[in-house]
């Protein structure tokens, strides 16, 4: 009894420990971090930076969280906007006059602009305007006052990410860049969902949900599974990269059974959703020599598995020379996955505009009707192959 006591005093005393030392480590790091901001901030000022624009100002951090320009004619804007920015880890360059904004953004790659909507000479509508001709990857936010709301939402029409209305808190303004470099990010990928990867020996697989993965060599269906022949003529089969995408949180697995005979055609497993199951049909007759059992007690692993990893069953083939043939492979199936893209895109838009009318999902009747109308979506796209 004493030296159970005494090993469970040793193990709370070794995490008391550890909690407290990584603790230290934590507020050690920041420390440092501020006091590395501290000092670019004021390095920063001191360069003379006004061959680029007269009025510039720039701080430089490395490995900063983003970059960022800002126009404002009132001075002291600007300097309330560099030390809440640079202090919270973001590099910033500011100038007074928005002509003097386009000439850094054609030379400079910044990932914000924050401009003001009042201002003399070039106000933030028309450094809108010419800031997304010439640089439509960088994303605007304008800052407004209330009485020009009205014409801060225009700016949106022209492509300016949001407005924010001042006055605004140092915390304010730091949880809406947060939330802003949430949405650049989301952005970005959607603007890759279009990208096929052909996977090779030695290509790292793309985790993200906007980029398919095609490991070279692997058949693919029109019903959305992949088969891979193997050295020994036998066949693994599995859900290709985009089910796995397209299934956020899948709730359940059901496999065939070792020494079952199935025809081409028929249900080979099922992957479910909430009350919805999708059937995916075996692109291959055969006898069932093996099954991945993992998927049926961790459903949930098969979205973040290697492609590789995600296989279902193995299956030796009973007419596998006449059957091959109409599954695609390698760059024959780019074009067929931009268009099933294409496709669910269309839907995921829809399902996007429909959850945005439920409002919070946060509360429980708000989660039931946000996987209703995902339920909904998988079987719109499911509906062209589902009984194909």
């Amino acid at each position: 009894m004493i030296v159970a006591l005494i090993v469970i005093t040793t193990i709370v005393a070794f995490i008391v420990v550890d909690l407290v030392l990584r603790m230290l480590l934590k507020r050690m790091t920041e420390t440092r971090l501020k006091k590395e901001r501290e000092h670019a901030l004021d390095v920063g000022l001191k360069l003379d930076v006004s061959e680029e624009a007269p009025s510039l100002k720039r701080v430089e951090l490395d490995n900063p969280k983003a970059r960022i320009l800002a126009v404002d004619d009132e001075e002291i804007i600007l300097s309330s906007f560099r030390k809440i920015l640079v202090l919270a880890g973001y590099s910033i360059d500011t100038v007074e006059r928005g002509s003097e904004a386009l000439g850094l953004i054609r030379k400079n790659d910044y990932d914000f602009i924050f401009t003001d909507l009042k201002m003399p000479e070039m106000d933030g509508v028309e450094l809108t305007k010419a800031a997304k001709h010439l640089r439509p990857d960088i994303d605007i936010i304008v800052i407004t006052g209330y009485a020009s709301i009205e014409t801060a939402v225009e700016t949106v029409k022209f492509g300016a990410m949001a407005y924010v209305e001042k006055p605004f808190t140092e915390d304010e303004l730091l949880g809406f860049l947060k939330t802003a470099l949430i949405k650049r990010q989301d952005n970005l990928e959607k603007q890759m969902r279009h990208k096929i990867r052909l996977i090779k020996p030695g290509t790292r697989e793309s985790r993200s949900r906007y980029e398919l993965n095609v490991p070279a060599g692997v058949f693919i269906s029109p019903q959305h599974a992949w088969a891979k022949v193997e050295m020994n003529g036998m066949i693994r089969i599995g859900p290709d990269d985009l089910i796995r995408k397209i299934f956020d949180n899948i709730d359940q697995v059901e496999l065939p059974q070792a020494g079952q005979v199935i025809e081409k055609g028929k249900p080979l497993f099922s992957i479910k959703y909430a009350d919805f199951s999708l059937d995916i049909p075996s692109p291959l007759s055969g006898r069932i020599t093996s099954v991945n059992s993992e998927h049926a007690e961790h459903p949930e692993w098969l979205a973040i598995k290697p492609f590789e990893l995600s296989w279902m069953c193995g299956m030796e083939p009973s007419n596998l020379a006449n059957e091959l043939p109409d599954l695609k492979i390698g760059h024959d199936s780019v074009d067929w996955y931009q268009e099933e893209i294409a496709r669910y895109q269309v839907l995921a838009d829809k399902f996007i505009e429909n959850t945005a009318q439920v409002g919070s999902t946060e509360t429980e009747e708000g989660e039931k009707l946000k996987r209703e109308e995902y339920k909904n979506l998988l079987m719109e796209f499911s509906k062209p192959f589902l009984h194909s």
